[in-house]
């Protein structure tokens, strides 16, 4: 009879170590320690897809000069701005995990799209749903499908003598937190589990060139559930995001192989599943009646697409000794910076007053261009003047009180062109190569905010 073989493994990074302690060397939290049953295979029994794949390939070494370089044919899906996300569309053999908060929408999404291929086989496997509740999801979607098949299972073992059955086109696991492999005796959702059940679907995705979608869980802080080797393992890592108070939801890719780290697709959440967005400027954008002071609207860029975004901000006097600061999709430290150049540069007293600043649609945004825009609402709501109707902001504050230069301007003129704005107030440091004549709307280039101040005000 074999020894028991256990070990320790840190719930957070997933370090492990043959004894517990109470702080991870690897990631510095304390009391993450659980112990695990490990067992490890032997060499004769192989493991997971390994076992069910005849063709045993020989590796030998090569030189790069012998490799014949081809461009990958992408599966390219009715959704565009899943395409968009991933760089073009889904490129075969590749591994994606998708995470997201619960009921955010990540298995409607993708289930959608599986219904939506109908030219290519997918098999969509879930751990956490019966048939009968993924049948009546489809209903409640309209979507139908001959070439879409299901499987209600969680053990890696039967799973891939079911995919060997099929050799599905596409295959979708949701999720990668309910899989359990049976060379490993911890319970399903384990560090130790996860990463195998991973890597033997990261094999699986590499030998037979079939891509394959992870869903996966995330934890309270917000990152993805499992060790952190989970999103080193897989090609392309999206965070499915967004407030289930609002319709909108953010497809934004964390990490991706083939194509962009900074692209962002937008979906609305309706009865029929989810809708992607091909205009999300004008949902961003509150159609109002009335001139309200305190409200500035920024052009801003995300990813590849350019975005009108509008900005609110309160200023109040101050009722208790230390006055507020709150911040809902802009960084609270940015903030209190652009106060700083406020209160040095232009002699407002901002620090006998609360200040709250919303980002409207629930988006969060970093784009450093958004400065302007936000000093500019801060200083509306100070004043309780309205700003302008048909004009909007783009740039960066400096320190000294300088508006600096940002990227890729034409697009942000063009966008807000495209939606009816008359004035853009830019930095004049974007001068350069900048040729006005192309667009209707009227450019103002400005160097410093005491002359944004006077031309508003």
């Amino acid at each position: 009879m074999s020894k028991v073989k256990t070990a320790f493994f840190c719930q957070n990074c997933g370090y492990e170590s043959v004894k517990w302690i109470g702080q991870c060397p690897s990631c510095g939290q304390w009391n993450t320690f659980v112990e695990e049953l490990i067992q490890k295979e032997t060499i004769k029994s192989g493991n997971g897809w390994k076992e069910y794949n005849e063709d045993k390939r020989i590796n030998k070494t090569i030189s790069l000069g012998e490799i014949k370089s081809s461009e990958e044919k992408r599966l390219i899906t009715s959704d565009a701005e899943l395409n968009r996300v991933l760089g073009g569309g889904i490129v075969p053999g590749s591994i994606v995990l998708v995470a997201g908060e619960p009921g955010i929408g990540k298995s409607t999404l993708f289930l959608q799209n599986g219904l939506w291929l109908k030219d290519a086989v997918v098999l969509y496997i879930s751990g956490e749903e019966s048939e009968q509740q993924i049948k009546m999801r489809a209903d409640r979607l309209k979507l139908e499908n001959d070439n879409f098949y299901l499987l209600t299972e969680t053990s890696t073992q039967t799973i891939f003598q079911e995919i060997k059955k099929l050799k599905p086109d596409l295959v979708i696991v949701d999720s990668v937190q309910t899989l359990q492999t049976p060379f490993i005796d911890s319970s399903p959702g384990s560090v130790s589990q996860i990463r195998e059940c991973a890597a033997e679907f990261q094999r699986f995705a590499k030998e037979t060139n079939t891509p394959v979608f992870l869903i996966g869980h995330i934890t309270k802080d917000g990152s993805i559930a499992g060790p952190k080797i989970l999103e080193h393992m897989v090609d392309t890592v999206l965070q499915f995001e967004g407030d289930r108070h609002y319709a909108y939801r953010i497809l934004r890719t964390l990490k991706n192989r083939f194509g962009s780290t900074a692209e962002l697709g937008i979906y609305e959440m309706t009865d029929e599943g989810m809708r992607g967005v091909a205009n999300p400027s004008e949902i961003l954008i509150t159609q109002k009646e009335d001139q309200l002071s305190g409200i500035a609207i920024a052009a801003t860029i995300e990813g590849m697409r350019p975005l009108l975004i509008e900005v609110q901000a309160l200023v109040t006097q101050s009722v208790y000794g230390t006055p507020q600061r709150t911040v809902s999709g802009f960084d609270l430290r940015r903030l209190q910076l652009l106060l700083a150049v406020l209160e040095k540069r232009g002699g407002f007293h901002f620090g006998v007053k609360d200040v709250f600043l919303n980002i409207a649609g629930g988006l969060k945004v970093e784009d450093p261009s958004i400065d302007l825009a936000v000093l500019c609402a801060l200083l509306s709501s100070y004043e309780d003047v309205p700003l302008p109707q048909h004009i909007c902001f783009a740039g960066e504050i400096g320190l000294s009180g300088e508006i600096r230069a940002v990227n890729r301007i034409e697009q942000r003129i063009a966008e807000a062109e495209k939606l009816g704005f008359e004035k853009i107030i830019l930095s004049k440091y974007n001068q350069k190569g900048l040729s006005r004549n192309k667009f209707a709307i009227e450019i103002i280039m400005m160097g410093r905010v005491e002359e944004v101040y006077q031309y508003l005000f």
